[in-house]
């Protein structure tokens, strides 16, 4: 009963596209994944920060990758030599995968891992052909301003 018909966005808005994959893709996924725990952080007005919970894990066992607007870390946990034998595992140490769509124009600009956390460091960069900009409204057009601007 949850489907949501999407088509109307198609047929009458042009540059939509990603946002109606976006829903769709919502709308699909049969959970979200809660391996590792994470928090996405407003740091200040275009700064964001991703921090995820990868106890365990070592630099080599994770990677970060970004792609067509999407955020991918995978963590991929290396066999132990030798076998262990747990009276109690709470501990998780399998692997994961988790991707975070990201906005137009967010970029990944560093990441670190620093005691069992891993933080993402996220800018929005608004090229500034896109930036609000005041127009200034002018007074009476002189006739020789009208000529040369009709000249170029």
């Amino acid at each position: 009963m949850r489907t949501f018909d999407l088509s109307p966005l198609y047929r009458s808005a042009i540059g939509f596209d990603r946002f109606a994959q976006l829903v769709d893709t919502a709308l699909r996924s049969d959970s979200t994944p809660s391996y590792p725990p994470y928090n996405i952080e407003l740091v200040s007005e275009d700064k964001y920060r991703i921090t995820m919970a990868v106890a365990g894990f070592e630099r080599t066992e994770l990677e970060i990758e970004f792609a067509n607007e999407t955020l991918k870390v995978t963590g991929r946990k290396q066999t132990e030599q030798g076998q262990r034998s747990y009276l109690h595992r709470g501990i998780a140490a399998r692997d994961f995968e988790h991707r975070f769509q990201l906005a137009d124009h967010v970029r990944v600009v560093d990441a670190s891992l620093d005691n069992g956390l891993l933080n993402i460091e996220l800018v929005r960069e608004v090229p500034e052909a896109l930036k609000p900009r005041k127009i200034n409204i002018g007074g009476v057009v002189s006739p020789q301003l009208v000529e040369e601007r009709k000249a170029a």
